[in-house]
């Protein structure tokens, strides 16, 4: 019985033995994965950044490209320091510097590489690297960062920076890591997808002192980089060249598009600042100083800042009061210039004249025809049906709403709905004669300039539109998004244009906007001044050329520069020039707009 107890004993002995002489050699022979990761201690895993996609304009200039830097990276797990001082002083910095850096990178991850130097100079890259044998745990890392060969279009464009905590958090594809750059705004933020292409990887062999031997496994592991996408743009660089250059000195905007596709050629916003200032390692300091800037040139001013648009606000007054049939183009109404304050004088209007000559008293019987159709017995109740009339026809012209460019942080601006005046003077208990001042483009309208050259490519156009975009093509064949791909009507008959459309021709030739007129070439516009209760009115303009086949809608605003027929007609009709003409042949009135003279 003693014996076979043995037995028994000595082969459940032998059985485990020989469960782990199996383990063992499953472990070191058959499955690599424990030998993978004892491999780990000697093997760096480093990202390859891919080349971030180029953009041009719509010539094949180059607007945006990489330049190569260079940044150091830490392990702080195989960081072994034996002199901290000479290591200081090969980079530059100080020894509290030292200490900070390292606390973040063990902070962020003690065997996860970070940035422990971003943007190395040449001249310090060149003096380092031969140093790097010497500090384990600390390799070089190349990326590319943006180069510009102008210093135009930085609002439209926008920047790359430093990926934030926050965002970092958000990431739910974990593609970003700490470090990383990423699109902050314009169309580096919107197109960021498209731009960042795809990261890569190589695995290195390294020895214990950090050096590399080698790539881990012949390089069957590593995964190329692949290029983003280069975009094509639709502006026209020299167009947007020289449009800066007429606003120099001023505070505004200005917005151009291709009526025909929605092509923006040019969005100016003034003040702005050369892209070049936000590269590189004083990034940090330039923000700074452009955020705290008074005249807030990192503001956009052609998609985020809103006005009232004043008489400019007429011709789709005049479009909705024909389609709604309360006038007719040639129906002569008397305007004594008693009704509202008015510049242009008493007598008889129509669509073509009141547009010409501006008159805000025909306005005002067109407005109070359009909201008072007796469409209910109450006066008040039939002032909310036409309001709300109204409000349809300008959501549909892309009006207070945004319009949906492919920049981020665009505006809606205000169009007053009915909701609205319920709040502020209770339900029922406002009527026409409350909201009278909106005839005229003023009271709570606000429109950007964005939208205001949509709207005069929208007249352009009879009656349709493409939403703006400043991207033409993804990729170098490729197209836009389909949604700058979908034709929009506004419920507008075509009809209905052409006595607008001649009343605008009128205001060119021979009216207020005489400063646009452009010998050759039939341009339609409307000037206008909007009121600004903080000091000089803005000055506004809205055009399009040439009147049949349009090549460019415009808008233009000036900031405290007064009426419209000076700084805001004098800068478009030049822009047009520039565009459909080629050169400049008005002399004077280029030297009116660059003295900025306006106010007198």
């Amino acid at each position: 019985m003693g014996d076979k107890r043995r037995y028994i004993i000595q082969g459940v002995f032998v059985m485990v033995g020989l469960i782990y002489l199996i383990k063992l050699f499953s472990i070191q022979v058959l499955d690599s994965t424990y030998k993978l990761a004892a491999e780990d201690n000697v093997m760096r895993k480093i990202t390859e950044y891919p080349f971030r996609g180029l953009i041009y304009d719509r010539n094949q200039q180059l607007l945006v490209h990489n330049e190569p830097v260079y940044d150091l990276m830490i392990v702080p797990n195989e960081v072994k320091m034996k002199d901290t001082l000479r290591f200081c002083q090969a980079l530059g910095i100080d020894k509290v510097t030292f200490e900070v850096k390292m606390e973040e990178a063990k902070e962020y991850s003690w065997v996860r590489p970070s940035v422990f130097m971003k943007m190395l100079s040449n001249k310090t890259f060149a003096r380092f690297q031969d140093r790097l044998i010497d500090y384990p745990g600390f390799y070089i890392q190349s990326r590319t960062l943006r180069g510009y060969s102008h210093n135009s279009l930085a609002n439209a464009l926008g920047y790359i920076g430093e990926i934030s905590k926050q965002e970092l958090a958000k990431d739910t594809t974990e593609y970003y890591n700490q470090g990383d750059y990423i699109g902050i705004s314009g169309v580096e933020r919107f197109y960021e997808r498209q731009l960042r292409g795809e990261q890569g990887v190589k695995y290195k062999m390294v020895n214990v002192r950090g050096v590399e031997k080698g790539a881990f496994k012949g390089g069957r592991y590593d995964k190329p980089s692949i290029p983003g996408n280069n975009l094509i743009s639709t502006i026209d660089l020299s167009l947007q060249e020289y449009g800066e250059k007429l606003m120099e000195g001023k505070a505004g905007a200005v917005v151009a598009i291709e009526p025909a596709t929605g092509e923006i050629l040019s969005l100016i916003s003034a003040p702005s600042y050369d892209p070049e200032i936000l590269v590189g390692r004083k990034f940090g300091e330039n923000f700074l100083q452009l955020s705290q800037d008074s005249l807030t040139p990192l503001f956009n001013r052609a998609i985020m800042s809103v006005y009232p648009p004043g008489s400019t606000f007429k011709p789709i007054q005049a479009l909705i009061a024909l389609e709604e049939g309360v006038i007719k183009p040639n129906e002569n109404i008397y305007c004594a210039g008693n009704l509202v304050g008015d510049h242009a004088p008493p007598g008889y209007y129509n669509v073509y004249n009141s547009i010409q000559k501006s008159s805000n008293n025909y306005y005002y019987i067109v407005f109070r025809r359009i909201i008072n159709q007796e469409l209910s017995e109450n006066t008040f109740v039939d002032s909310r049906l036409g309001l709300e009339k109204w409000n349809d026809y300008l959501r549909k012209f892309g009006l207070g709403a945004p319009v949906g460019i492919d920049i981020p942080n665009e505006k809606g601006g205000m169009i007053p709905t009915p909701e609205y005046y319920n709040q502020i003077y209770g339900e029922n208990r406002w009527k026409w004669s409350t909201i009278n001042s909106i005839s005229i483009g003023q009271g709570e309208i606000l429109i950007s300039p964005l939208q205001m050259a949509n709207y005069a490519a929208i007249i352009a156009n009879r009656g349709y539109y493409y939403r703006p975009h400043v991207i033409k093509s993804i990729g170098e064949d490729g197209k836009p998004l389909p949604k700058y791909r979908e034709k929009m009507e506004v419920g507008i008959d075509t009809s209905h244009f052409a006595p607008v459309i001649e009343g605008m021709r009128m205001v060119v030739d021979g009216g207020t906007g005489f400063r646009a007129d452009i010998e050759g070439l039939e341009v339609c516009g409307k000037t206008g001044t909007s009121q600004n209760p903080h000091g000089e009115d803005h000055s506004v303009f809205v055009a399009f050329a040439p009147r049949d086949n349009p090549k460019i809608a415009i808008a233009v605003y000036v900031q405290n520069a007064g009426q419209g027929a000076r700084a805001a007609a004098s800068v478009a009709g030049l822009m047009i020039e520039k565009y459909l003409a080629g050169e400049i042949k008005r002399f004077w009135i280029e030297d009116y707009a660059l003295r900025g003279e306006f106010i007198y």
